[in-house]
């Protein structure tokens, strides 16, 4: 009988019962031994320049507030953005270091009382007066910096053949300008941090994806010892790139903890989160693109323009998708950015790609109808047989594959080429595609796992679990290779204290800390079948035929107890540590994860009121590790594409650099109402490239291609192409009377 907790078996979330129940701790909620004082955050009200005066005599003053911190009296820091040397998630993020202001929302004092409510009242007496500086707070086609490298390492610029002779020279040409908007990761747990220190350690319990680079952000900033800060995540309700490192609240707490040495907790407000926390970056995507008259692409073309924050050295690949998933005879990718006074921008939901894809896939299609071809058959005219960038061959590639499965799975045979040409009533029905790809990444992780004599086995690993399935899947991988039952598997996450992982982004997370551990559990099997070799009673089994089940050591005919090995290796336990780290593989492949997504929406033609009425994606994503949790990670890539295309836009004041719409009330995202039926398939087709699991990403997958999909599907409904991301409603209603 096949394990039900096999890799690949769609098993409940084991974590489920705990976060269900309220169990689950949070960074807001660990339990110490004396209750801490609260902190609330006082924000600077200009987006650049110094503080010239700063009067907390009255918020001293108030009722229950132990402490006012600022830059007269906090902790000694190292200067924000130092070493230059460091990546951006080591190195030093100061706060209240010195008086400047680097952009709107930026802490200029920390408020710690006794509870919550005297913290906020208090905050709101602190005075404070500005020498501003001009600053710069928006960009578009104005961007001129040539980043240093990309997000993941990636290069700025790059070409192949000589563009635009190939453009000049093509029959067809499509030379447009999409843009897409500010947008907000908008996690459900906003920044956390309980900071506890002694004079010696420092204890930080908080809600970040890297646990490694938190300890290292934290001992560069505040000058400690790295082995005396210790950072524990065990539970955290959503990232999306926002927690990748440790940003305003964590460096406050650490602050008020080591100037009291009692506990303080920092809870970011809703509205301190959209300053205070990373967002994405509006963009300028200029795509030009040339194709003969039988639609075989000559040339492809993307240009980004997008913001940069002051000393935050993050610059978005949002030139990805154009680089891999198509083939052209010359290929020119840019990116440029400029500096501004803004608050830390970095990486958001598939950063890169899906945005990219948004206006990408989007130009695609305006292509394939320029060309007068299908959309579908356009793109499968032009797949590459190898990475068009980097002119190497593809780990795996059915991109293909998926378009043609998903176009007959969603009966696009039946749509009418003809934009505007489908009606049910007074809605206008059209039908859109697009392609999805998304890189793998394998990141060096390491895992250790001890089997007790009671037949029981626990994993550590400082891996975080961000709402993905990581405690599940890790529980699968080891109950599948050690032949137990879910309920004898422990996974421990989330503590700088354990072996030093990968950590959450990047999709990268299951195949990266999960090929960790089954290195761990390949090489715990061979210690116990040496262990049963040495039993007389075993001499005459059948070793070549071993396998793992049911708790036992199968040997042909004969069962042993895993325990029963444990107790006769002489130790109460057996522990084995285990690792994986990217090899020739990653060097000789261009590893991705595909899919294609089609989706069915109307347009009110009397008020431009838009619905998505069904999706459907077919993806190829290597082996799938768990049914239950990848369908859970494509659903919510494709719910978020919907609300990228249709709802999702941060509002600037450019006045002051602020953010006008700082809640879940104004920034809008998509809900249950604007969520049709979506079907998901897989092809799943292990990568033996890819990593020991045979795995690839795909947390990110479905996001980059669901928002065109939606924006294609608008398009051939109205005869309407709106390049000004997010699609609203007035941007439609002009142009259908």
């Amino acid at each position: 009988m096949k394990n039900p907790a096999a890799i690949g078996q769609p098993l409940d979330r084991v974590d489920g019962p705990l976060k269900v129940s309220g169990a689950a701790t949070y960074a807001a909620e660990h339990q110490l031994d004396h209750a801490p004082l609260v902190g609330w955050i006082v924000e600077a009200t200009i987006p650049a320049g110094r503080i010239k005066a700063l009067d907390t005599g009255a918020a001293e003053k108030s009722a229950g507030v132990v402490a006012v911190l600022t830059h007269n009296n906090s902790p000694s820091q190292v200067p924000f953005g130092e070493p230059d040397d460091e990546g951006r998630f080591t190195q030093s993020r100061a706060m209240l270091g010195s008086d400047r202001v680097r952009y709107h929302g930026f802490p200029v004092a920390l408020v710690i009382a006794d509870t919550l409510a005297n913290a906020r009242h208090a905050a709101g007496l602190v005075e404070v007066s500005y020498d501003p500086a001009e600053a710069v707070t928006t960009t578009g086609s104005d961007a001129d910096e040539v980043p240093d490298e990309l997000d993941g390492g990636l290069d700025p610029d790059v070409t192949r053949g000589d563009f635009e002779q190939a453009y000049s020279e093509s029959e067809v040409q499509l030379d447009v300008t999409y843009t897409t908007p500010n947008q907000a990761s908008a996690a459900m747990e906003p920044h956390a941090t309980i900071a506890e220190y002694d004079g010696n350690e420092l204890w930080v319990y908080t809600s970040v994806q890297l646990i490694g680079p938190a300890v290292e952000v934290l001992a560069n900033t505040l000058k400690l010892d790295p082995d005396k800060v210790r950072v524990l995540s065990p539970y955290i309700g959503g990232g999306f790139g926002s927690k990748l490192g440790l940003h305003n609240e964590a460096i406050l707490a650490c602050l008020g903890a080591m100037h009291l040495e009692r506990p303080v907790k920092v809870v970011q407000h809703r509205r301190h989160v959209f300053h205070n926390a990373p967002h994405r970056g509006n963009s300028v995507q200029r795509i030009r693109l040339g194709a003969s008259g039988d639609g075989k692409l000559k040339a492809i073309g993307h240009e980004s323009y997008m913001p940069r924050a002051r000393g935050y050295a993050f610059a978005e690949p949002t030139g990805a998708s154009a680089r891999t998933t198509y083939h052209a005879d010359a290929l020119l990718s840019r990116h440029r950015v400029k500096t501004v006074d803004m608050s830390l921008i970095d990486s958001c939901r598939a950063p890169g790609h899906s945005i990219g894809s948004l206006a990408f896939e989007s130009a695609i299609d305006e292509m394939a109808y320029r060309c007068d071809m299908d959309p579908v058959a356009f793109r499968l005219v032009n797949m590459p047989d190898r990475e068009p960038a980097s002119g190497q061959p593809f780990s795996s590639h059915d991109l293909a594959e998926c378009l043609r499965e998903g176009a007959a799975k969603f009966g696009w045979d039946q749509r009418d080429p003809t934009p505007r040409s489908q009606e049910r009533g007074r809605q206008l029905v059209g039908y859109g595609v697009a392609s999805t790809i998304r890189m793998n990444i394998l990141v060096k992780s390491t895992t250790r796992i001890r089997l007790s004599d009671d037949g029981s086995l626990i994993a550590w690993a400082n891996m975080t679990d961000i709402g993905t399935g990581t405690y599940t899947i890790l529980t699968q991988i080891a109950a599948d290779i050690l032949g137990l039952p879910a309920g004898k598997v422990s996974i421990e996450l989330g503590d700088s204290a354990y072996p030093a992982s990968c950590g959450s982004g990047g999709s990268f997370g299951a195949g990266s800390s999960g090929s960790a551990l089954r290195d761990a559990c390949m090489k715990l099997r061979e210690k116990l079948v040496d262990i049963a070799r040495k039993q007389e009673s075993l001499k005459d089994a059948d070793f070549d035929g071993a396998s793992f089940e049911g708790g036992n050591l199968v040997l042909g005919d004969k069962k042993v107890p895993l325990a029963e090995l444990v107790r006769q290796s002489g130790h109460d336990y057996l522990e084995v540590d285990g690792k994986v780290e990217p090899g020739e593989d990653h060097e000789k492949y261009s590893q991705h994860s595909y899919g294609a997504q089609f989706a069915e929406v109307t347009v009110d033609r009397d008020t431009g009121e838009v619905r998505v009425r069904r999706m459907l994606g077919v993806f190829s994503a290597g082996r799938i590790l768990n049914r239950k949790t990848a369908r859970s990670q494509l659903l919510g890539g494709m719910v978020w594409g919907i609300s990228y295309a249709l709802l999702e836009e941060l509002m600037l004041d450019e006045r002051c650099g602020a953010f006008v719409n700082r809640d879940f009330a104004e920034y809008h995202l998509a809900v249950n109402r604007d969520i049709p039926e979506v079907e998901i398939h897989f092809r799943e087709q292990p990568d033996t490239h890819s990593n020991p699991l045979g795995s690839k990403g795909i947390g990110e997958l479905s996001i980059s291609g669901a928002g065109a999909a939606v924006a294609n599907a608008i398009y051939h409904a109205t005869g309407v192409r709106v390049r000004d991301f997010p699609i609203t409603l007035d941007k439609l209603l002009e142009h259908l009377s």
